[in-house]
């Protein structure tokens, strides 16, 4: 006979008294770790100011794979769907339930019903959900997968680039002096090589920086992306941009459409560390450690935050909210500690 771990523990959880929505906040979250495709469920996550699910299930790169509302055991279910969704209730893929029935909605309509206190009528249905790809999510895997075939080609275009500026004069003393300041700022070992790689690794990911976020800024009042601006622009403009970096504009375009739907700016931030994590994997994974292109998980972030504070505080006094501590990120990248700082 088949066992369903979650769902007898969500049971003996009701029977214990716990309240109905945590409960199988407990169980949903735990089918979510187990999926193939490392999902994880993420409650009270707004989807517009006036509609909040209870969960919003996303994947490995931070994308909504569906929602869950929980209503009252006494809410008459069927009511209860047409109202939320007249609310304005995402109807591609959600779940709603009273901890007695369960309705999947999916494309605007009813797909599957299921009764909670059977075991397997509700493991079928939570399966179903989670399997389940949004035509954005099916969109913006097979942009990932086309990415990662022409990666390769792009590169070597943008390397014969880079070296056939080298016999440009305006490049040859703009190089030298991005050099200069390599130097200055980050490591009198850095090499002319490792400006190049700088340079197209700059290039291959500013717009992913402007597509999710839609800002100037970063490049505007960042010294190194502004003088990477200003080198590039010795050699890559115009026609010769456009056909180097051609054959990526799908992605870019399905990271911005998925950008959209992220309204949330803590999600943005995770999301555009996944889509930047995912862009070095296919890059160089070699050159990204080399390079210090790592990522850091945000609990030891939080560990090494709260860690630097305890010691500041135990030898000096003082704590990194008081006046007058100045934080220093030399390698903000995608500003995983910044935001977990203002946390």
């Amino acid at each position: 006979m088949p066992s369903y771990p979650h769902i007898e523990k969500y049971h003996a959880d009701l029977a214990n008294e716990q309240s109905p929505r945590s409960a199988f906040a407990a169980c949903f979250s735990s089918y979510c770790r187990g999926h193939a495709a490392n999902l994880v469920l993420v409650e009270e996550l707004p989807h517009s100011p006036d509609v909040i699910p209870d969960g919003t299930v996303k994947d490995a790169m931070r994308l909504p794979r569906g929602h869950w509302k929980a209503k009252d055991p006494r809410d008459d279910l069927d009511a209860e769907i047409r109202r939320e969704l007249d609310r304005g209730y995402p109807n591609d893929n959600i779940l709603l339930e009273n901890s007695r029935e369960a309705a999947l909605i999916q494309r605007g309509t009813v797909a599957m019903r299921a009764d909670m206190r059977r075991p397997e009528s509700l493991d079928s249905i939570i399966q179903i959900f989670l399997d389940y790809e949004t035509p954005e999510v099916e969109e913006f895997r097979q942009a990932r997968l086309q990415f990662k075939n022409n990666l390769p080609a792009v590169l070597e275009s943008l390397r014969q680039e880079v070296a056939s500026a080298a016999a440009n004069e305006d490049y040859k003393v703009a190089a030298a002096k991005f050099l200069s300041l390599c130097h200055r700022t980050i490591s009198p070992l850095v090499t002319e090589f490792d400006v190049q790689e700088m340079l197209i690794q700059h290039t291959l990911t500013k717009d992913i920086f402007l597509r999710v976020f839609g800002e100037e800024q970063f490049h505007e009042k960042n010294n190194i992306a502004r003088q990477l601006d200003a080198l590039e622009r010795n050699f890559f403009t115009g026609e010769i941009r456009r056909e180097t970096i051609g054959p990526l504009l799908p992605y870019y375009t399905a990271i911005n459409t998925a950008a959209v739907a992220v309204g949330d700016y803590r999600e943005k931030q995770r999301f555009l560390k996944a889509v930047y994590q995912d862009f070095y994997q296919a890059y160089n994974p070699a050159a990204a450690d080399r390079l210090g292109v790592v990522y850091t998980p945000d609990a030891v972030v939080d560990f090494i935050i709260r860690g630097t504070d305890h010691l500041l505080q135990k030898h000096f006094g003082r704590h990194l909210a008081d006046d007058n501590v100045d934080i220093l990120d030399p390698a903000t990248g995608t500003g995983t500690f910044i935001t977990s700082l203002i946390d």
